[in-house]
Order: C-alpha cells, then structure tokens, then sequence
C-alpha cells in the first residue's frame, strides 16, 4: 500500500513502472471546483489539452459542460465522438489540415464546430473547402493578446479581417479568441490588474465590432491563470476556457497558491539501482514525463520532500536524498509531474485509482495528432 497524503494506492505493488496514474476522487473535486469558480457550467468550455480522454469529457458532458476547446484535429475528433455538441479547435488549420477541418464538418453534421483563424490565407482556403462540401464551418479570429505566439494584433488589421469572416461563403462567425496564457504572476493582485487591463482592450474593439454591424456571437477567453479573474466578470457571451485543471499539476499549485486545485496525476516509478551512498536510481526518465522544464524541475516527490536531482536520462532519474538509505530495489513511490498536459501525452494509458482502489485503465485517446481523420 502507497500512503502520501492525499495519494492513496492499496495494491501499488501490481502497478508497473513508470505509469501513469490518475485519482478520480481529485478529477471530480477539481472539475466540481471549476464550475464553482465560473458560477455555471454554460459559461465553461474548458480544453482537453491535459487529460485528451473520453472519459472527462464524460463527466464534464454530465455535469452540464457542453462547449469544449481543443488544441489538435484529433482532440476535437475525440470530443465530437462522445457526442460534445459545440467544438472549437483553437488551432488555425493550415495545409492538408484544412481537408482534415472538413472531412470532420462532413462526419460530424450534427455538431457545432469551430476553429480559430489569424490571417485572411487560411480563412479563404476553409470558405473553398466548406463551399466544396456544401456546409457550414464556424471561424473565430485570435487576437493577440500579448503573447505574441499567434493571434492578430487589435486594429484595422484586425477589423478588416473580422469583416471578411463575416461576409465569407460558407463560414459562420463564431466570436473572438483570447488566450492570455503570459499572464501567470503568482501575486493574485497583479495578475489581476494585468489581466483586466488585456480584458478593457479586448471588449473595446468587440464593441468597435458590434458598432460596425458586425455580430460576435461569443469570446472564449482566459488559461488557467487568468480563469479566476475572468469568472468575476459578468458579461454575455463570455467562455471561460481553462486548461490544465482536471489535473492540475506541481508547477501551477506554486505558481497559484490560492486555487482550490490539487494535482490528480502522477507517475508510479521504482528505484532500479541504489548503489551510490545517499542516491536512488529511478525508472522514470525522462521519457517518462514531461521534459520541457528544466532538468531539475520536472518531478516532484511527496515521499522525498528534499530530492534533489544528479542526473536526468532517457530512462533513469538519479536522487540525492536522505532518505535512500530507507530503500532497495524494486521500491515504489509516486512523482507528481510539474507540467501534466505533455506527460499525459507521453502515456497510451493510464491506471485509474477511486478511493484508493485500482478502477481500471483509460485509453490517453487522442495522444497522438490523429485517430482518423
């Protein structure tokens, strides 16, 4: 049995190593304060990035979250195939990913799907391609909102484009996108004010919008960050669209100290040497989990509060810590992931635990860029 904490696991020593590990009883407490924080599950569309499983969505759909945001063709084709009636890829199709955009218009009729748009290029090649199969496909244009990784800048630019969505065959006006995912001080306050200051220009050009005749049906606005500040806005329209917390993880627990969140993943790893005085050899490389924070700051260890990496290799996690004299191979313990959205991907599947007891596996669904479309 695997005791810390929060994390229980009663016959850990059948799981195998490194593993992906998910506790249902904190998804649900995560995705339950979610919907506390937003007020309604309508105004909710969160983003599958994290968990790319079915099985979430399921439980969102159950509680009332219709609207849902995506990141890759095959996270939205996950999401049409549990029946999410209202989809937006917020991802700007280009090259053959404009086909794949409507052989999912042309799977899906049903459905109510979306995809964000920066440049007048691509908008032209979905009007074509939504003209070609005879459907409708909805646009919403991303705005920079100082990112600085996609988006149109707000401006002339910016209306011209929104016009020509708006007069396009074949293309229906979905809103405005903005993902203000730079806004991440730990400072309550501050981010506050930054991220409020961003949210007076954007609803000035929405209304510099309406005031041209133009319709914005909706805003899909705020990261994970920015969620609780938004929330506290009432306005029409407005989609909040968080996205790391159904699972949360060990980097945002830092970095926002007063959310209610608490990471619902982790990774069972074994020590598989322990040969060097004060040091233990784990298997959970780092192919195992996400590598994209620095060496050093991937990992964290309820069990060993003072691990301190030596050395992170494809395979195997050197620690230093005071307690490795405790253990031997074959020992178990669970690392909690500080950046869950690409550990999730690195996994097929995940063993699911409710109450401490193993409640079988989840297929990671759309881990990969796609299922077939």
């Amino acid at each position: 049995m695997l005791q810390l904490g929060r994390y229980t696991i009663d016959d850990v020593e059948s799981l195998e190593s490194p593993g992906l590990i998910v506790f249902l009883d904190l998804v649900r407490a995560n995705l339950d304060a979610m919907i506390a924080i937003a007020g309604f599950p309508r105004r909710l569309r969160p983003h599958c990035k994290t968990h790319k499983t079915r099985e979430i969505v399921q439980m969102q759909l159950a509680r009332g979250i219709t609207r849902h945001k995506c990141a890759t063709i095959a996270e939205a084709e996950m999401l049409l195939g549990v029946n999410v009636p209202d989809v937006f890829l917020a991802y700007q199709p280009v090259g053959p990913n404009v086909r794949r955009v409507s052989q999912l218009v042309e799977q899906y009729p049903q459905a109510k799907l979306a995809v964000a748009i920066d440049h007048l290029t691509p908008l032209t090649m979905l009007s074509e391609a939504m003209e070609s199969i005879g459907a409708e496909l909805g646009v919403m244009m991303d705005l920079d909102s100082g990112m600085n990784r996609t988006g149109i800048e707000i401006g002339t630019d910016a209306l011209e484009l929104y016009e020509a969505i708006c007069s396009s065959p074949g293309i229906r006006p979905a809103g405005l996108h903005w993902y203000d995912g730079h806004v991440r001080q730990s400072d309550l306050a501050e981010r506050t004010v930054t991220c409020l200051a961003g949210w007076e220009r954007l609803i000035e050009f929405r209304n510099r919008l309406l005031l041209n005749g133009l319709p914005v049906a909706a805003i899909v606005a705020a990261g994970t960050g920015s969620f609780p500040v938004l929330a506290q806005i009432d306005e029409p329209g407005l989609e909040l669209s968080p996205g790391t917390i159904a699972y949360f993880d060990a980097g945002y627990r830092r970095q926002y100290p007063e959310m209610p969140f608490v990471p619902a993943i982790g990774i069972i790893t074994r020590v598989i040497s322990c040969n060097r005085p004060g040091c233990l050899t784990m298997d959970v490389g780092h192919k195992a989990c996400a590598a994209d924070p620095p060496a050093g700051k991937r990992l964290e260890f309820p069990a060993w509060p003072d691990a301190e990496e030596v050395r992170h290799s494809e395979e195997h996690l050197v620690l230093k810590t005071r307690y490795a004299s405790e253990h031997q191979i074959g020992d178990c313990t669970l690392a909690i992931p500080v950046h869950a959205c690409p550990t999730s991907a690195v996994y097929d599947d995940a063993t699911v635990i409710e109450s401490g007891r193993n409640a079988g596996r989840w297929k990671i669904h759309a881990r990969g860029r796609k299922i077939s479309v």
